[in-house]
């Protein structure tokens, strides 16, 4: 009689271990959504605080917003000031692209281009210097950014001289430009972020030659030797090659191609949470979030970061001085706002051609 009670209760035995670890499991969930709802509750408080003052910000800081909400949400309600930038933009292309028919055109501008640079800080200073000493570089990749951002709006069609422009651009010697240790050292995103807008329009494709030169200059084990400046360059840099391939948040990237950097990011979660800006910080989260690995804990720990920064009186991330200036702080503020409320889905454009609109 023992026995076969034994017997018979060995299975339900089982079947209590199975409903146990089923509960477990279904409280483990609940816990992770409960989190991810409190990290969405709070992007969606700055974006509120940010909504609000959208109308008063700079142009240039609408237009910063307004892109990167609508490809989040595809919300129709940023399509207005979409289109009131790409106005300003093909003013700008068309003034731009005629003016290099005449002899020294690019070189003049490359001057203004510089003079007008910004020296708030000591890091502007250094790459205003550094494109003082680079020729036509500083015109070039103004040039090379609003043709990208024409190709992003479904405008390149629209371009008058479209060829001149691309033809200039193909004669710029972007190889030694991108190479330049020098360069890198202070200028890593920004070289990224061209690098692959000159694949991108089919110009011309450095994106292994460059890659190479920045693992050259930033070899694995680096990062401890750094100072405060060349580190956040380094990170702003390898965020930058993940997020200029999206096309800045229109598409997923390949998780593979980027392993070496995502790699790099999760082994030094610690020091990018000491050390880095929340600017940095945010784009860590999205070169995962970008990839397909929104269950990565870097992801949960950056977003636990970001949500404890913000300032409860102000709504919003303050800068590391403590300044709460809502256009100052735009920058790091939307790209908290979409770590923090990632939806899992992306909207490409906005096109603003004639046939998309």
């Amino acid at each position: 009689m023992t026995v076969q009670a034994s017997r018979r209760g060995c299975p339900l035995l089982r079947w209590a271990w199975l409903g146990l670890l089923t509960l477990l499991v279904g409280c483990a969930g609940f816990a992770a959504e409960l989190e991810r709802e409190r990290h969405r509750q709070a992007g969606l408080a700055i974006q509120a605080v940010y909504e609000a003052a959208l109308p008063e910000l700079p142009p240039g800081k609408q237009r910063h917003y307004a892109q990167r909400l609508y490809r989040l949400t595809g919300d129709d309600r940023y399509l207005a000031l979409n289109r009131e930038y790409g106005r300003r933009l093909m003013r700008q292309l068309d003034e731009e692209i005629a003016g290099l028919a005449e002899p020294g055109h690019a070189a003049a501008r490359s001057r203004e281009i510089v003079e007008g640079y910004p020296q708030r800080t000591a890091k502007r200073r250094a790459r205003r210097e550094m494109l003082a000493d680079r020729g036509e570089i500083a015109f070039a990749r103004q040039l090379l950014f609003r043709l990208v951002q024409a190709d992003y709006h479904g405008l390149l069609p629209e371009i008058e001289n479209l060829e001149r422009a691309r033809e200039y651009l193909a004669g710029v010697d972007w190889r030694a430009f991108f190479v330049d240790p020098e360069v890198m050292r202070i200028y890593a995103a920004q070289v990224a972020n061209q690098v692959m807008f000159l694949q991108q329009l089919g110009i011309v494709d450095l994106r292994r030659e460059v890659v190479d030169a920045f693992r050259r200059q930033y070899p694995a084990g680096s990062a401890e030797q750094l100072g405060e400046e060349e580190y956040l360059n380094r990170l702003y840099g390898m965020t930058h090659f993940v997020i200029a391939a999206s096309r800045y948040y229109q598409q997923r990237v390949d998780a593979e191609e980027f392993a070496w950097i995502l790699q790099a990011f999760e082994r030094e979660i610690e020091d990018i949470l000491a050390r880095a800006t929340e600017d940095i910080q945010a784009e860590v989260a999205l070169s995962f979030l970008l990839a397909g690995r929104e269950d990565h804990p870097v992801v949960g720990r950056v977003r636990d970061a970001l949500a404890a920064a913000v300032d409860p009186a102000a709504g919003m991330i303050p800068s590391p001085s403590g300044g709460t200036d809502l256009a100052r702080g735009e920058h790091r503020n939307v790209l908290a706002i979409m770590v923090l409320r990632w939806p899992g889905m992306l909207y490409p454009g906005p096109d603003l051609s004639p046939a998309g609109s």
